[in-house]
């Protein structure tokens, strides 16, 4: 392959190839990572702010305009920056983004000068973000590393990008020995390896060579039993600020200060990234909301890292559920319980917390149709850095996720075990009737406020004057293909009139449907009137 000029085209690709070299990675840097937290996140983290920023560049990509992209790629990592690792990375791309638009005449390609001049922007941006103060030992030094090794090379693209992965490597291992975290655990610093990533994604996509690296791991567990370290901070708080000047800025981060620690504030084209841990999530926000506007709010719990062989359990059922009354149902069958909380989805960080909670070494994981996937996908990749063996199943349902439960059998082995429950949620045709909310034309006709829509693979095929009669409707539809059992799980729309949709779902399975079972459940969740499945 002819190396590239990293003009516009090329930098977006870089941007892809990023993605996927970090997906590859995340798990090798999720399980290296112990500072300023060992919470097994700094890979997932990194992945998503390059998800971020690669999103938003796919929106300039057809401009040819390198400065244009580069921008992109700032704000779309700001805005989806994740953790500390996340607010950094959308500094390094600041930095390029920056020293683009300060060039005249605006640049069609990053050459040497320019990189090295990006990479040196980052570095003093994410000191910045850090509140002026550099940690040795971490991302900021592998960085910085690699910047002046650019900066030393007169030649060509290729060679300085050659010259700032090996001076990043470098850098990398010499990281151990500058952190007393790292030391201890005998690892280098995650967001460094992250960053390693990266650079080797940029040399790939522009000359088409990928440097050999060697695997990041963790030393081996020590033969005795460690020191438990002191509880850490409980949540990690972020948001986007608006709306604020030099002075509200310093305030909140003197304010964030004294509140937890790990506060990074980051500049931005429309705003600031703030980040920070605390035990007090409710003040962070509020010292938000006295410097400016906020946005993006996400707070998630944080979690310390078990010793190894220290599960309470061998194995455990995590289930996803919507609804004081799902959780009571899915609780009595023996299952874990990770709520649903309506205002916001849940994290990858939520789910790895639920998952260590469980005090089991291995867990099959129930989605039930609440989780995001890329949230499922990380938050189980992150947990299998804490030693836990997840097996997250397919069940797009909570009357899914019922069916396999019922068959879950913790004397097999979790791969008999998840396979036999797949099958049986798999084998669950499910569907669900929800209130329509306007006058509207479907499938299966017009509908008027207030009618019962029976609802099966994303398509209206029931449209009744009430709750009740799209649910017999639909009933019949799912038992044409058969079936021995029908689930119906009542939700929190349906109010005062449970009782009756449930007498009338009973008087015309029995009546339609002799022989079929029909189990009714009260569940209280939202959304949805009634979720039903048939087995």
């Amino acid at each position: 392959m002819a190396e590239r000029v990293l003009d516009a085209v090329t930098l977006r690709d870089w941007a892809h190839t990023a993605v996927g070299d970090l997906i590859t990675h995340t798990d090798e840097i999720n399980r290296i990572n112990v500072f300023p937290i060992a919470d097994s996140d700094t890979g997932t983290n990194m992945l998503f702010t390059m998800r971020s920023a690669l999103a938003e560049a796919n929106t300039a990509a057809g401009s040819g305009e390198l400065t244009r992209v580069a921008t992109a790629l700032s704000v779309g990592a700001l805005h989806g920056a994740r953790g500390n690792s996340g607010v950094i990375l959308s500094q390094i791309l600041r930095g390029l983004a920056d020293v683009l638009s300060e060039a005249d005449p605006a640049p069609a390609v990053v050459g040497p000068d320019l990189l090295g001049a990006a990479l040196q922007r980052g570095v003093e941006l994410s000191i910045a973000s850090m509140g002026g103060r550099e940690v040795p030992g971490t991302i900021v030094s592998v960085l910085a590393a690699a910047a002046a090794a650019v900066r030393r090379t007169g030649s060509g693209l290729a060679a300085a990008l050659a010259a700032a992965g090996d001076a990043a490597a470098i850098a990398l291992d010499e990281t151990t020995g500058q952190l007393d975290a790292l030391a201890e655990a005998g690892v280098v610093d995650a967001g460094g390896r992250g960053l390693l990533v990266l650079l080797d994604a940029l040399t790939a996509t522009v000359t088409g060579r990928v440097p050999d690296r060697p695997a990041y791991r963790p030393a081996p567990p020590p033969q005795t039993e460690p020191e438990v370290a002191p509880p850490g901070p409980q949540f990690e708080v972020m948001y986007l600020l608006h709306d604020t000047d030099a002075a509200g800025v310093t305030a909140l981060r003197r304010r964030l200060g004294r509140l937890g620690e790990s506060v990074a504030i980051a500049a931005g084209a429309d705003g600031h990234s703030v980040h920070v841990h605390t035990d007090d999530a409710g003040a962070a926000v509020e010292a938000g909301l006295a410097a400016g506007r906020l946005s993006g709010i996400h707070i998630s719990g944080l979690v310390t890292r078990r010793p190894q062989g220290s599960w309470a359990r061998e194995r455990a059922v995590l289930a996803v559920v919507d609804g004081a009354g799902a959780a009571e149902l899915f609780g009595g069958e023996g299952a874990c319980i990770l709520p649903v909380e309506q205002a916001e989805p849940i994290s990858a960080a939520q789910l790895l917390r639920a998952m260590v909670d469980t005090g089991a070494a291995q867990v099959l994981v129930l989605p039930n149709g609440h989780l995001p996937a890329e949230e499922l996908v990380a938050g189980c990749t992150a947990a299998t850095g804490w030693g836990i063996d997840v097996v997250p199943l397919p069940t797009a349902s909570m009357v899914q996720g019922l069916a396999a439960l019922a068959v879950h059998d913790p004397a097999r082995q979790i791969v008999d075990d998840g396979f036999t429950m797949t099958r049986a949620a798999a084998a669950t045709r499910y569907g669900s009737v929800a209130l329509a909310s306007e006058a509207a034309l479907t499938w299966a006709g017009p509908c008027d406020p207030g009618d019962g829509l029976g609802i099966a693979g994303g398509e209206v095929l029931i449209v009744g004057p009430d709750v009740a009669t799209a649910a017999t409707g639909l009933i019949d539809l799912l038992l044409a293909a058969g079936g021995e059992l029908v689930t119906v799980l009542i939700g929190a729309a349906v109010g005062d009139g449970a009782a009756a949709v449930e007498a009338t779902l009973k008087a015309h399975v029995h009546d339609a449907h002799p022989g079929i079972e029909l189990a009714v459940y009260r569940t209280g969740h939202g959304g949805d009137a009634l979720l039903i499945g048939v087995e």
